[in-house]
């Protein structure tokens, strides 16, 4: 008797009609996973040189080249199959290969954000208070504040002084360089804080970096704790205390991406959201040669704190770049807009079956479940989202199954639970399709969030599946 003869007349209906729940790795053969490790690898080392905006993009600028990409010129004519990358301002840059039917039927774009929630300096942060030296901080995005007390920071960023020289900073990464922390107060005193609500035990104005404790001389001046480091600061960079006016400092987990777990499936490293969907956007550009339409990777800026600014996703640049295709095609922005396609390349919240409460089972991203389609994210009643069409969810739904690709679909947790948003309903307002499409995280915007390699890959694959539609 086969293994069908035994199954019940439901078994076999069940098997044939119901919805298949994710089984992750065991679904994979050891072939993939392996590729899934190795591409990780990859990712890995991306991560560790890419902890802000200006560093990834840096990054994947050099990704790029060396993958036969070269710097887009208006009014150059280029044919199918030609790599070209755009940067603006250090903080966005897309890659984009021009395919066969150019833009006439619309382009393809994975967009991808590689902000993410940190600790930055205040315009004037440097100040001494009983003979220690501290940095005034104003957070970046979505913390929880208590995650970022008593764990080792470093400081990245950029100086611009007053004599125009850009000076890059990062501080705290290498062997034998010094790190920053934020202090928390001992259990033993902490009877008042620990009756505060978790939003409140920690201020904002609390998030204090602690960046010294030595005086410059005996001299009888004050504040020679600040003094000091001042003179450090102007030995090495060459600036005084007015030149924090015109810089771009951040401070960030000072850890390296790691494995975890004893079979190693899992990453941890700070800024998952949302490099993990970035760089696998970069390496499915550099992977796809002549594509019928062409494509573009971008990544973006300032998506944790409303996509708003010349680097976000509400500025004009990458629509500037896409009509400057257009135009070079004979074809209208707005026809092409019309006719392309897009996967907003963002996380989503994977379940956690310690907080199980705060998710919705049957409709949330497990880890090793593969790539999570959102099609809509937003808070209530669907609010501040854009919202995939059962046309769109259809083809994308086809596209990874023909390419067996582990995928998945959810909510960001339970109705009313909370909520949170992508850059996906900026590029639906100009006439766009799009959905979500990214990578299941555990711990989202903590100092340590966790991914699976499987899900990472298959973002990687189902990127190129999309591009090669």
């Amino acid at each position: 008797m086969s293994e069908t003869e035994k199954k019940t007349e439901a078994a076999l209906l069940k098997e044939k009609l119901a919805a298949k729940k994710p089984s992750g790795e065991l679904k994979l053969d050891k072939e993939t996973i392996a590729k899934a490790d190795e591409f990780c690898a990859g990712y890995m080392k991306f991560m560790k040189t890419s902890k802000v905006e200006r560093e990834a993009v840096r990054t994947a600028e050099q990704i790029a080249v060396e993958h036969g990409f070269v710097k887009y010129e208006y009014g150059k004519t280029y044919a199918a199959g030609d790599k070209v990358y755009v940067i603006n301002r250090g903080k966005n840059i897309g890659l984009a290969v021009i395919g066969k039917n150019g833009t006439k039927n619309g382009v393809r774009l994975v967009i991808a954000h590689i902000d993410s929630p940190r600790l930055d300096l205040k315009p004037n942060p440097l100040y001494e208070s009983n003979e220690l030296a501290f940095f005034k901080t104003h957070y970046y995005g979505g913390i929880k504040k208590y995650q970022w007390t008593a764990i080792p920071l470093a400081l990245h960023g950029r100086i611009v002084r007053l004599d125009g020289e850009n000076i890059d900073v990062c501080v705290g990464e290498k062997e034998g360089e010094p790190k920053f922390v934020v202090s928390d107060l001992l259990p033993h005193l902490d009877r008042e804080q620990a009756t505060k609500p978790m939003g409140k035990a920690i201020e904002g104005e609390n998030l204090n970096v602690l960046i010294g404790s030595r005086p410059f001389n005996d001299d009888k001046e004050s504040e020679q704790v600040k003094l000091n480091i001042l003179n450090i600061l102007f030995e090495k960079y060459g600036i005084t205390e007015s030149d924090f006016l015109s810089a771009e400092l951040d401070l960030v987990p000072a850890y390296d991406p790691c494995d975890i777990g004893f079979d190693r499936s899992l990453i941890g490293a700070y800024g998952h959201d949302d490099k993990v969907c970035a760089y696998p956007g970069v390496m499915a550009a550099v992977e796809v040669t002549d594509p019928e339409s062409t494509f573009i990777t971008f990544l973006c800026d300032k998506e944790e704190i409303g996509s708003d600014g010349n680097t976000g996703m509400q500025s004009t640049f990458l629509n500037t770049f896409i009509e400057d295709l257009a135009e070079a095609d004979g074809v209208a922005f707005r026809h092409v807009m019309a006719k392309s396609t897009c996967l907003s390349a963002d996380v989503n919240a994977a379940f956690d079956p310690t907080y199980a409460s705060a998710f919705e089972a049957n409709n949330s991203s497990y880890l090793n479940g593969g790539v999570i389609i959102t099609k809509y994210t937003g808070a209530g009643g669907k609010y501040d989202t854009s919202d995939a069409s059962a046309e769109y969810m259809g083809m994308i739904r086809r596209m990874l199954e023909d390419n067996k690709i582990l995928w998945q679909t959810g909510e960001l947790g339970k109705v009313d639970g909370g909520g949170g948003g992508t850059i996906a309903k900026y590029v639906a307002n100009y006439n766009v399709d799009v959905v979500d499409l990214g990578v299941p995280v555990l711990s989202m915007h903590a100092p340590l969030e966790v991914v699976s390699k499987v899900d990472v890959y298959m973002a990687y694959l189902a990127f190129v599946a999309f591009f090669k539609l």
